[in-house]
């Protein structure tokens, strides 16, 4: 018999075998990596990071969603990111800031920490392609951001409403044969903070999806046909 601690290593090695953004690592370096990890587990809303925790150490979601947000210029919080299991993104050395970043479990999560000299000692015979594609994550969160914060690309809320169903669909979709069902049930207040908008204005663009037949309800998930927006006009012309 396993005692307690045993179990829970067997049980993070297994989640950590299923991350995407680890796969470059072997076995027992997954092995070295659930043994090394400060994990946690956390309910709903709770906060995991604050912004001094999301510019240190390096930080693994093992499952779960977890959201980063931060303070809009009227002192709201509003959501940045929905993160899917795997690395959380990396923050610049140099906050804490006026927008007070903080990662939060959107579902129940558990979660894990370890200091990047020892993350680098367990990955030390991976090759440079492989950090360079685990890095590509936080580079995706920024890219994301950018494209759906940046009034230079002068995107309307319709487009910015799809580009993030895009999004969603990248990291929690798998692939159905009406389109892309989305795993994790977001609600329209969600994807309102998501593209900056008010949750009626987000419900009224969702409807006229549905009524394109681009969306289609299934239950409180959404099945999306990602071919149809990302040859959306619009979105090409962005």
């Amino acid at each position: 018999m396993l005692n307690n601690g045993e179990k829970g290593r067997d049980t993070d090695v297994n989640l950590l075998k299923r991350l995407k953004g680890l796969a470059w690592l072997s076995n027992l370096e997954l092995a070295g990596l659930a043994s090394g990890l400060v994990t946690n587990n956390f309910r709903r809303h709770e906060v995991m990071l604050n912004e001094t925790g999301l510019t240190s150490e390096a930080h693994i979601l093992l499952s779960g969603v977890a959201k980063i947000s931060c303070l809009n210029a009227r002192d709201e919080r509003v959501t940045v990111a929905l993160v899917p299991p795997g690395p959380i993104p990396e923050f610049p050395s140099q906050l804490p800031s006026r927008w007070r970043f903080q990662c939060d479990a959107y579902s129940n999560c558990r979660f894990g920490t370890l200091g990047w000299e020892h993350f680098n000692a367990i990955a030390v015979s991976a090759p440079p392609s492989a950090f360079r594609e685990f890095h590509q994550s936080n580079l995706r969160l920024w890219y994301r951001l950018l494209l759906r914060g940046s009034t230079f690309l002068n995107l309307n809320l319709h487009e910015r409403v799809e580009m993030a169903l895009l999004e969603l669909c990248q990291d929690f979709g798998i692939e159905d044969s009406r389109g892309t069902l989305l795993r994790v049930a977001f609600s329209h207040k969600d994807l309102a903070s998501l593209v900056g908008a008010s949750r009626p204005r987000v419900t009224e663009h969702l409807a006229q999806l549905e009524r394109e037949q681009v969306v289609v309800r299934q239950g409180r998930q959404l099945v999306v046909r990602t071919r149809d927006l990302g040859n959306s006009k619009r979105l090409q012309a962005a």
